[in-house]
Order: C-alpha cells, then structure tokens, then sequence
C-alpha cells in the first residue's frame, strides 16, 4: 500500500514540489489534502521537501464510510498499532475529506481509548479542536516515536484508509536556523525556508547538482541547497546583501558555495551551474492597494526587470536547463494580477513546464492580507 503525504497549506504547491521529485507516475491523489505515493520506500526524502507536512503508512482500506462503523473497525487494528508502545499511550486521530463535527471526531477518540483500557493500557487522547492535528500538534504531543501514535483516516475514491503517521515535519529546525541566521534584513523579505525548499525542488535541485541563485538576498535558498547536499552560487546587486549571505552561509560550516556581486539583469557569472532557482525582485512592498496608474506602474517596472533578466540568463545557458523563480502576483478583488512576461516567455528563450497533477496557475504562495504573492513559475531553457 502507499505512503500517504499530508500536503501543506498550499496544496498545489505541494502536489507539484511531490511530481518534480518522485514523478507523475508516481503521484496518486487521494483527496484536496492527501497524496499517495507509489514505489517509495522510505520517507528520508520527506526532510527535504517544504510541502508536505505529514506522511503515513497506509495500514487497511476500511470497509464502510460511516463514521460508527469506521471507528469499530479502526478498533480491531488499535492494540496492535499501539503493542510496540510501552507505558501510557498518546493517541492522536486526524480526518480528511470524511463529514464529521468535531463532537463525533472526539467521541470516536474516547470509543479508541476504552477499547484499549480493556487490555489494561493507560492511554490519552489528545482533543481535536480541528478535523485534523497539525505538525506542531504531533510534535508537542509526542504522536510519533515511542511513546505515541497517530491514526490517519482519509476518504478516497474507493472508500476510506486507515494510516498511520510516520514522519512529521520538524517545524523546530526550520524556525531554528531562520532565527539563527546572524545576518537579516526585514525590509528584503523574509523567504521561509520550506518555500526554498520547494523552489530548489521544483527546480531540479539534487544533492549531486549546482543551483544558481541571481537575487540571493541573504540567502535563504543557498542554504538550504547546502544543507541538502549540493553545490550553490549565489549573487546579488548589493554588495552588502552578499557579504549578509557570506555570513549566513559561513555559519553553517558545510558545503561548498561561491558568491559574486552582480546585477542579474548584466551579471556574467563565472562558474557553470545546473539548475536556477531564487526569489526575483517582487518590487515595492505595499502595505494598501495602490490605485490602477500606480499599481500599472510598479508592475511595469517589475516585469522590465524580469525581462532582462530572463534575456540575460538565456544568454548564459544550454537547452534543458530547468529554473523555479518566485516572481511577484499582486492581489486584487478579482484575483491576481501576474507579470505580463509570462505570457511572453517563448520569445525569450523558454517553456513554461506543466504539471501532471496540479495547474501552473495555482503554484502561488500567499498569506491572508497579502498584497504581493510569490508565483512559482517552473522553466526549461529552449
């Protein structure tokens, strides 16, 4: 049976970051939450991946999509899912794609519980406030590991699957070297390092390439190619945003990297690379909606940049070379409003590469209250 991957907030993103590392053919989604995973055998890959908050093994299809009845036979698999456990038990339930109040996800719990006091096991079950429990939740409650277990239950097409989570998303290590990193600066953004992940992912990025990043800021997406094994360079127009890299990267003692200074739009960089990917310029940051000459304006000037960037690296590179670039979507009461190069990029020297199991004009990255977004849009060199 498949590995479950419990997608993140983004979902798209998520499902596309899955088929650019594991391929489409081995993409199986199971609901707007969950995908399957076919011939992986273990889920070491899943620290390198930004998107995916949970994975589980499938452990039985369920017969019925009642939730009475699926409790029931939930309850025939729960001692021996929890016999490795020893001591008291946290158990955690988390549901996806079932309609279900919270009221009967909780009373399900307490059906678990009983049936494994019965056998003189001392068991907690962790309340759900939600339909599912989030990675800090699992963590905090120590749901994997030795002393835990959490239970998937998941609609699919064909009925319902009972999962049980193996990894979590450590949430800690990402807030650890965010905060961690000596050198920042709030008014360049913050990019988070799960979203660099799955920007070098959709990239092509392995262990065994070189990334360029053109806009490297202070150097997120360099850095987390280091600590997934690669060979990074970097450059930026400002010299002190590469001296702030230099620091941050430094500090990480591993890896090999080499930074230039250099305007992305002219930059002649000195080292070959395999793949791109990077940040570009998102313009201005906007703290209210511009009016319409305004707001034409700093998308002009955006997408004038864009262009001669993407004229200059066309320059530079082979055919098949494969780039992820996080580019500004501004957001609007009708929706987004996208760079105007994008619907020129033929011209410039590449395809825009699609995606199986997820449209490309979903791959946007956005907060609440946003007013520019991170559009990630995957290129292949002509």
């Amino acid at each position: 049976m498949p590995i479950l991957a419990i997608l993140g907030r983004q979902t798209e993103l998520s499902i596309a970051e899955l088929e650019s590392v594991f391929g489409a053919a081995n993409i199986s989604p199971v609901n707007q939450n969950i995908c399957g995973l076919l011939n992986i055998d273990s889920v070491a890959a899943f620290d390198q991946l930004g998107g995916v908050q949970k994975a589980a093994t499938t452990i039985a299809e369920l017969k019925s999509s009642d939730w009475r009845q699926i409790i029931r036979e939930v309850a025939k698999h729960i001692d021996g899912l929890t016999s490795s456990i020893e001591g008291k038990i946290n158990l955690g339930l988390s549901v996806y794609g079932l309609p279900l109040t919270i009221g009967a996800l909780n009373a399900g719990g307490l059906e678990l519980k009983k049936q494994l006091k019965k056998n003189g096991r001392s068991v907690r079950v962790v309340p759900n406030k939600t339909l599912d429990l989030n990675a800090a939740q699992v963590l905090y409650n120590k749901l994997i590991g030795p002393s835990g277990v959490e239970l998937i239950i998941s609609k699919n097409k064909g009925g319902v699957l009972l999962a049980k989570t193996v990894w979590v998303q450590n949430i800690e290590a990402y807030a650890a070297r965010d905060q961690a990193r000596p050198k920042r600066d709030a008014k360049v953004g913050m990019l988070p390092p799960k979203l660099a992940q799955t920007i070098l992912n959709l990239s092509g990025f392995d262990e065994s390439k070189t990334v360029l990043d053109p806009f490297c800021g202070t150097g997120v997406v360099l850095q987390e190619a280091l600590m997934m094994g690669g060979r990074a360079i970097g450059s930026d127009i400002e010299a002190r945003m590469v001296d702030y890299t230099k620091s941050n990267l430094e500090r990480l003692k591993q890896g090999n990297f080499s930074l230039q200074v250099g305007d992305a739009t002219t930059c002649k960089w000195k080292e070959d690379f395999d793949c791109v990917a990077c940040e570009t310029y998102l313009g201005r940051p906007l703290s209210s909606l511009p009016d319409r000459q305004t707001l034409e304006k700093i998308v002009q000037d955006v997408n004038t940049i864009h262009k001669k960037f993407l004229t200059n690296l066309s320059r530079q590179t082979p055919a098949g070379l494969r780039l992820c670039l996080a580019v500004p979507a501004w957001k609007i009461p009708k929706g987004f409003l996208h760079l105007p190069i994008l619907d020129r990029l033929t011209d410039l020297g590449y395809n825009r590469v699609s995606f199986v199991h997820t449209p490309t004009t979903k791959l946007i990255y956005h907060r609440e209250n946003q007013l520019v977004a991170r559009e990630l849009v995957v290129l292949e060199r002509i």
